[in-house]
């Protein structure tokens, strides 16, 4: 059974750095605003189908652009595609929060409802599916006669099926290829390990050379963001006021701040997730959704951890060289006893570190236990057990 948000299908994202001409930036723009126009037509759309109690699905909306573009001449003089890819990414966002609120999800756990999109705090993102581009002669030509310099630092493995291109906070262009990637398989180890995720430190394993320690990149990082944050409160502009030139200078350098802390935790969680799946066959991941924690008093050392990046990066990595991968549901892991199965009669507390348990008298480090709980619960390590509860069978989602 795949895990949810992990696609079956085999393809990756390959990102390269534009090149872009003030001619090819100006006509990105354009079409950037005309494609956040369609998508606040489709958030308007949708809320008062919601009132009246109709449906709003993708096909409405298509046939909905269809008269939007006949009805304006600014609007079709931009490209047909972009403008139906971003109905597509709103009923994908629709859809998602629907399902969340029909499972019963609590609010701080389920996926917003898309909003409409602001001009100066909405990121320019275009995608363009195969009919939308192409490449020549090492150049990107969108549809629209766009032609951008691509930097090739790596080759495309194969044929791109789409490409989405979009600007991030330092105003630099970015083009991301989709494309169908084969496995690379590893040698077999013949070795199993449990993941459990937590604050202190990123991921507690079964294995104590594969612990992730949380290197705190925030937290070094904090005295240069602070600075630049105040400068920026200092020069902010009043309303309808154009930004001075020290205000962008200083909103450039926090933005390079968070840049630079982003890139540290991806390279180090990917890092980690060669070493993981290089020396494991059979992984077993606490599914873990960490969203609440930001409405905790761990909020701050929550969102420096970057639980899920790490978690996205060894399920990626994973499923690049063929690994078995399993997700495993977290509910009463640190209750529960990693060598009989028993589970104690409270929850603990966040202060009590060691899980000591009443039925075998097993001692043990409280997130060593959770992993080693995941482990069980995946199934990979039955026969270390005792006593496993009737109502907790191997439950995992292989990735």
């Amino acid at each position: 059974m795949t895990a949810p948000g992990v696609p079956e299908s085999g393809h990756a994202r390959y990102t390269y750095r534009l090149r872009v001409s003030s001619t090819a930036e100006k006509a990105l723009l354009a079409e950037w605003n005309r494609c956040r126009w369609v998508w606040n037509q489709c958030v308007a759309t949708s809320r008062a189908a919601h009132k009246a109690g109709e449906e709003c699905g993708p096909a409405r909306l298509d046939k909905m652009l269809t008269g939007w573009r006949a009805e304006h001449e600014w609007l079709r003089e931009g490209a047909s595609v972009p403008q139906q890819q971003i109905i597509r990414d709103f009923a994908k966002s629709r859809a998602k929060a629907l399902k969340d609120i029909k499972a019963g999800l609590p609010m701080r756990q389920r996926a917003g409802m898309p909003k409409f999109k602001k001009k100066d705090r909405s990121t320019p993102t275009l995608n363009y599916t195969r009919r939308g581009f192409r490449l020549k002669a090492g150049r990107l030509h969108l549809a629209n006669d766009i032609v951008l310099t691509v930097v090739w630092s790596r080759d495309l493995p194969a044929e791109p099926s789409s490409v989405r291109v979009y600007r991030d906070s330092l105003n630099h262009w970015y083009a991301s290829f989709v494309v169908p990637v084969q496995a690379e398989p590893l040698p077999e180890t013949g070795r199993c390990i449990g993941i459990d995720w937590g604050v202190k430190e990123i991921a507690t394993t079964t294995s104590d050379a594969h612990d992730l320690a949380h290197p705190e990149y925030g937290k070094k990082a904090a005295a240069w963001l602070a600075r630049y944050q105040r400068m920026m409160a200092r020069r902010k502009p009043k309303r309808g006021q154009a930004a001075s030139k020290g205000y962008q200078e200083a909103r450039r350098q926090a933005a390079k701040v968070h840049k630079k802390i982003a890139r540290q935790r991806q390279e180090a969680a990917r890092k980690w997730a060669k070493r993981i799946v290089r020396d494991f066959d059979r992984i077993a991941v606490e599914d873990f959704r960490p969203r609440f924690l930001a409405k905790s008093t761990m909020a701050r050392k929550a969102a420096d951890a970057a639980i899920a990046a790490a978690k996205a990066e060894l399920i990626n990595m994973a499923r690049k060289h063929g690994r078995d991968l399993r997700l495993v549901r977290p509910a009463h892991a640190t209750m529960d006893c990693g060598q009989c199965g028993a589970r104690t009669k409270h929850a603990l507390p966040l202060s009590e570190r060691i899980y000591t348990c009443t039925a075998c008298g097993a001692v043990s480090p409280r997130d060593k236990n959770s992993a080693r709980v995941m482990l069980i619960r995946a199934g990979l390590d039955p026969a270390g057990v005792d006593r496993v509860r009737p109502d907790y069978p191997p439950d995992s989602q292989a990735a």
